[in-house]
């Protein structure tokens, strides 16, 4: 089990959906506990302001005639009166206690008066009646400047009833609608947020992935980052300062060093050349020569490495291949390597890329010279152009499958070279395709039978 991918767990949208969905969840638990609470709780503190605010609530639909005196309820309110006269009632009285107004179950319904005069007491009335227990108000209606005493009482086991069959039903689907709409409706809400929210960082993380030792001068921006993220991308970018910088001492130090290191070298062979001839005279030239090779390498490096260096324009891609192969031509008789030049079917045809000439002769010059150094003597060179490619292809005996990752790494040099090189050609090439936008891979030719390096021109640079 400790395989399983649990990425999803650290993301932030779960974290996000998760935690909103347990808000919602202990929300809806928790007015339910409080609403089961309070119907459980019968308070007589309670109750009474329950029936209070029923009369109140009630008395306010009253009618009165242009006498201003209490003539009824309209038909909506009226029936039930009608229809449940023994379960509920109402009464009307002036300030004198007189009752003026009743509903259909007369002074039967209520208890007797004690005998006293004047309006009664607003409040809570409680009786029973026949056995059952009946629970009602008092509540003081004005109208025309004058007051009246409105009187409702009903049955405990009707608004038992009620409140069991009508009231809690009701209220569990009123819960239920409400918590389907704050978990859906909201939850939809949050997941259009979270994507609005997700998208600066998205590009914030595109564009933190296109960075490249050739666009360290490139800055995220943090305008449209959240407020919680842009230290993060201010930090970033102080980072990315800091490496530019370190980086752009690297190359200037290489650079330097190789223009410093040219002179003295010239010197030295200057100075060899004027000793008289033998075996160290030799020897030290062919040192001090691999020396300048690899100066030259170094600053050939540094400049690859530089997208300011270069300069792009419509080439012809067959002509720089053929001043390459005519340039390493005495270097492929010495090693009595042909070197074979393969372009579009049409000679007419011209295969142009868009490139900077003098790198793209560079390309094809290491790209030559690596196959002929590995070329067995009495084979082939091949070159290939075509509008999408160009390749070089060896006959000599190839590499591992294991040392293909290593090719383009600096200053790392195959067995089978017939000099001593510094092992900087292929990455020179690995430089200048980097820089055009191309990719360079390493093909086995065939099984056992040479090596095949392969340029090709990405959509973009079509």
């Amino acid at each position: 089990m400790r395989f399983v991918n649990r990425a999803w767990m650290n993301s932030l949208s779960f974290k996000v959906i998760l935690a909103y969905v347990a808000g919602v969840v202990l929300s809806v638990l928790i007015i339910v506990l409080v609403i089961k609470g309070l119907l459980a709780f019968k308070s007589p503190m309670l109750l009474e302001e329950d029936v209070i605010q029923n009369a109140e609530g009630l008395g306010e639909h009253m009618s009165f005639d242009a006498s201003g005196v209490p003539v009824g309820f309209d038909d909506r309110h009226a029936w039930v009166f009608e229809t449940m006269k023994e379960e509920v009632a109402y009464r009307v009285l002036d300030g004198s206690g007189r009752v003026v107004l009743q509903s259909q179950a007369g002074d039967s319904f209520w208890p007797p008066s004690s005998g006293k005069t004047g309006p009664p007491k607003p409040g809570r009335i409680d009786f029973t009646r026949a056995g059952t227990p009946f629970q009602g108000a008092t509540a003081v209606l004005e109208h025309g400047g004058r007051q009246w005493y409105f009187q409702m009482a009903n049955s405990a086991r009707l608004a038992e009833l009620i409140r069991l069959e009508f009231a809690l039903p009701f209220m569990g689907i009123g819960i239920g609608l409400f918590s389907a709409v704050l978990l859906f409706v909201f939850g939809a809400c949050a997941l259009i947020t979270l994507h609005h929210v997700q998208k600066p960082l998205q590009e914030l993380s595109a564009a933190a992935a296109a960075i490249s030792p050739r666009s360290l001068h490139a800055r995220l921006q943090s305008e449209r980052a959240p407020t919680e993220i842009a230290p993060l991308v201010d930090s970033f970018n102080r980072v990315l300062e800091r490496v530019e910088h370190g980086y752009r001492v690297q190359q200037e130090f290489l650079a330097t060093a190789a223009h410093e290191l040219k002179t003295p070298l010239a010197l030295i062979r200057a100075q060899i050349e004027l000793t008289s001839p033998g075996a160290d005279r030799d020897a030290l030239l062919r040192d001090v020569a691999h020396m300048t090779r690899q100066v030259q390498q170094l600053l050939l490096l540094a400049e690859a490495s530089e997208a300011h260096n270069y300069g792009f324009a419509p080439t012809d891609v067959m002509d720089v291949a053929r001043e390459a192969a005519d340039y390493l031509d005495r270097m492929a008789q010495a090693a009595q390597v042909r070197i074979e030049l393969a372009g579009p079917d049409d000679p007419v045809d011209i295969v142009t890329w868009t490139a900077d000439r003098g790198a793209l002769f560079t390309l094809m010059k290491n790209l030559l010279e690596n196959a002929i150094q590995h070329a067995p003597a009495g084979t082939p060179v091949l070159i290939e152009v075509d509008a999408q490619t160009l390749s070089v292809r060896d006959f000599g005996p190839g590499v591992t499958p294991d040392q293909l990752p290593k090719l383009f790494a600096r200053f790392w040099r195959g067995a089978h070279r017939r000099d001593h090189g510094a092992g900087l050609g292929l990455a020179i090439c690995q430089e200048i395709t980097l820089a055009h936008g191309w990719l360079l891979a390493a093909q086995h030719a065939e099984p056992g039978r040479g090596l095949r390096l392969v340029v090709s021109r990405s959509p973009a640079a079509a």
